[in-house]
């Protein structure tokens, strides 16, 4: 395989995992663990195709794509202000919601699927952003806009957080929030924005697999929040280093499967690569990164 290969194959696969990083980086900013990271891409995976579908049925092929894309920022918003609603306005422990809402969005997809085309396991082919005769290389990823949005998320959340008013904020009520209080910050509001926009940008990591895959399969996120939640805390909390972890974690897939290719090594040591880098790079950081100080925390004081 060449390397222009394997570096557009690495991009295809990171692709998911820097939205999502980028988005659970706001929310964790804030003090709100990004556990639900995976619940968000697979409700925005099956919301993009759904509304990709449902446009393409009217005939609106030319635009389906985009109503798609919309569709899954709005369906990981409905997801990020469940988990917001019952982690701040009722304080429920965070992990536990997390995890509810993970379980939530596999349920309420399954069911949809069901509901809306009769079938347990994927959808019909929808419409997607690539463009004939493209190829599978480079050119195809230029096509697809979302790879576009998905290379230029993390430096503008990195500029977000680290250069306007509002990321301030974020930092604030994530670090000290009864400090960020006292000079009149809103820290609940701040808070709900937060996990909106973490939601919404986590959607879009969805929207990506449904439509550059041109359908839903159940499951299909695959585990690609959890991933992208060790590389944001393998980034030490920064958008930048998280989003070099994630391309790490893409190219030990992209290795992955080329290796499967080869038959060199038996399937199943070969399918443990990612997770197992996962593991060393989180067990080598353990202890050394820090925090913010009131992630996990529900209370302003």
């Amino acid at each position: 395989m060449s390397a222009l290969n394997f570096l557009s194959q690495t991009l295809r696969i990171a692709v998911p995992y820097l939205l999502a990083a980028a988005g659970g980086v706001l929310s964790e900013r804030a003090g709100l663990i990004g556990l639900t990271l995976e619940g968000y891409m697979l409700g925005g995976a099956f919301c993009a195709a759904a509304g990709s579908y449902a446009a393409g049925a009217a005939g609106m092929g030319a635009v389906a794509p985009w109503l798609g894309v919309l569709a899954a920022v709005l369906g990981g918003a409905a997801l990020s202000m469940l988990y917001a609603a019952s982690a701040i306005r009722f304080k429920a422990d965070q992990i536990v919601v997390g995890i509810a809402v993970n379980l939530l969005a596999v349920g309420l997809t399954r069911f949809f699927l069901r509901l809306f085309f009769d079938s347990s396991s994927n959808s019909p082919r929808v419409p997607g952003f690539d463009v004939k005769g493209s190829g599978t290389g480079f050119v195809s990823l230029a096509h697809n806009p979302l790879v576009w949005i998905g290379v230029i998320m993390t430096p503008l959340v990195a500029w977000l957080l680290y250069r306007t008013p509002f990321g301030l904020r974020i930092r604030a009520v994530g670090e000290h929030p009864a400090a960020a209080a006292s000079v009149g910050v809103p820290v609940v509001k701040v808070r709900y924005m937060a996990v909106a926009l973490s939601g919404m940008i986590a959607g879009l990591g969805g929207a990506y697999l449904s439509l550059d895959q041109h359908q839903f399969t159940d499951g299909m996120t695959a585990g690609r929040g959890f991933i992208a939640l060790a590389a944001i805390i393998f980034g030490r909390w920064n958008p930048l280093l998280a989003g070099l972890a994630c391309l790490l974690f893409a190219s030990a897939e992209t290795l992955q499967i080329q290796l499967q290719g080869t038959q060199m090594i038996p399937s199943q040591f070969v399918e443990m690569i990612p997770y197992v880098l996962t593991i060393i790079a989180l067990a080598g950081l353990v202890g050394r990164a820090s925090a913010p100080a009131a992630l996990g925390k529900t209370t302003t004081e």
